[in-house]
């Protein structure tokens, strides 16, 4: 039941296209998963893809999918070949990670996802990266903030750094300091009402008055943390006008170094409308549209913005405490000191001319220990869930590797591999906690399934120890 509020505020905006959009909810929605190219490249998923696929228009990795093909399920998922994302919610992205002034990414990028749980998008940019510079993602709700962190780890991501924070407090920490921002806002998710019934309830304009004016104040936030020349998208899963064209044009009157970046629109999307900012600025035009009756997938809004200046390596802004300096190689020779435990483990388990991706600085909390990216900030002062790759944890003089560590690694990477086949039975009992016959030297093995990495395992006596983590085994 679609509230009324809602339905008359939509025949008032889309006039003739209204029964189309409002025919629209008694379709079936989209369902879309995004390749994570971190992990395999695309022509190569495609060639062994589990289930039928088709392209998603504006995302070169995203694919529709049948829902009776339930990929969530598959060994795949866990692995973290791919995300499942709805296809909307993939274009944002899309316009963040265009080349700035047609250059590729810089090796010492920063970008910031402000308002990243659960994680897709967070996901889909560190995947544009690839390893280079630093990703940071935030989310102002604890237990959301960990779920983001667990899909940061199953998408096999080192270069991401997961906060907790306030964009308040983030601002505090941060000046002209990325080089691009996604802010994609809470709203009142209107776009989403044929994916989450539940949004209708929720939904009031009491309430998207209260959005609009948050998300004034996350892109005021926004906006003093993004170095000069760098991007800003702005996105919504909303259709309402004060949300959407009404945020950006009082963020511009409010920001007079900020322009809307013309970006050209796929098939199906729709410019935005001037006429519904609170002021007429003629670049609203410039900004996107998603309409559930126009395009496969839901309702979505996206402008891309662009602070004054130029962009130039190694003079944007500052943070406040620097970057981390942590642990150098050297430093962690030094017993008591370090974690010599870990560079044995890459002695016993990595093979030689792979181990450099995995030799770095190095953070410790308290056990636990990270590889930290070139270039990250400084920890202090700030709510961090996972700063970098999470190695794994030294105990006793002995170091055991972390699930993340072996989602990062590939099979190339170790001197000892098991792969299971993604159809057969062993794989679903290691997920499940199982432990297998298995001979060969004793010591770590990464086990994969059909070639892409999925947990450790160690092999004694004869015997692979499952070491699959307890929290995740959730197959029968």
């Amino acid at each position: 039941m679609l509230p009324q509020d809602f339905l008359d505020r939509m025949k008032e905006m889309l006039r003739e296209e209204y029964p189309a959009f409002l025919a629209s909810y008694d379709e079936q929605r989209y369902h879309a998963l995004r390749i994570n190219t971190l992990k395999t490249e695309k022509e190569h998923f495609l060639a062994q893809a589990p289930f039928s696929l088709e392209p998603v228009p504006w995302s070169p990795n995203g694919f529709y999918y049948e829902a009776e093909a339930a990929p969530g399920k598959h060994p795949y998922h866990e692995a973290g070949v791919y995300y499942i994302q709805e296809p909307s919610a993939m274009a944002p992205v899309e316009f963040l990670m265009r080349p700035l002034d047609g250059k590729d990414l810089w090796k010492d990028e920063r970008i910031l996802d402000l308002c990243a749980a659960p994680g897709g998008k967070s996901t889909q940019i560190a995947a544009a990266m690839q390893g280079k510079g630093v990703l940071i993602c935030n989310e102002i709700h604890p237990t959301r903030a960990k779920i983001l962190s667990e899909n940061v780890e199953r998408m096999g991501i080192c270069n991401a750094m997961v906060t907790n924070e306030t964009p308040q407090r983030l601002s505090e920490h941060f000046s002209d300091y990325f080089t691009r921002i996604l802010v994609d806002a809470p709203c009142s998710g209107a776009g989403m009402f044929r994916k989450n019934e539940d949004a209708c309830d929720e939904w009031s304009l009491a309430n998207v008055d209260l959005c609009a004016e948050r998300q004034d104040e996350i892109l005021d936030c926004a906006a003093s943390m993004l170095a000069s020349g760098g991007r800003l998208v702005y996105s919504t899963c909303t259709f309402a006008p004060t949300e959407n064209e009404g945020s950006v044009s009082r963020f511009l009157l409010r920001h007079p170094d900020f322009f809307v970046e013309k970006v050209e629109l796929t098939r199906g999307m729709q410019a935005g409308m001037p006429a519904w900012g609170a002021e007429p600025f003629a670049a609203l035009s410039d900004t996107v549209r998603l309409w559930p009756h126009r395009i496969k997938g839901e309702g979505h809004y996206m402008a891309v913005l662009r602070k004054q200046g130029s962009l130039s390596h190694g003079s944007m802004g500052c943070c406040r405490n620097g970057a981390e300096q942590g642990l150098t190689e050297r430093e962690c020779k030094v017993p008591g000191k370090g974690c010599v435990e870990y560079l044995e483990f890459v002695k016993e388990a990595l093979q030689p001319e792979k181990n450099e991706g995995f030799l770095g600085r190095y953070l410790k909390f308290g056990e636990q220990l990270y590889l930290i990216p070139e270039g990250m900030p400084a920890v202090k002062g700030l709510k961090v869930l996972r700063p970098g790759l999470h190695l794994g944890t030294i105990k006793k003089n002995r170091f055991e590797p972390s699930h993340a560590l072996a989602l990062a690694l590939r099979g190339e990477d170790v001197l000892h591999t098991v792969d299971l086949p993604a159809d057969g039975r062993e794989v679903r009992g290691y997920l499940n906690g199982e432990t297998f016959s298995h001979e060969g030297e004793k010591g770590w093995y990464l086990l994969t399934v059909d070639g892409y990495s999925i947990g450790w395992g160690k092999l004694a006596g004869g015997v692979m120890k499952n070491h699959y983590p307890k929290g995740l085994r959730k197959y029968v």
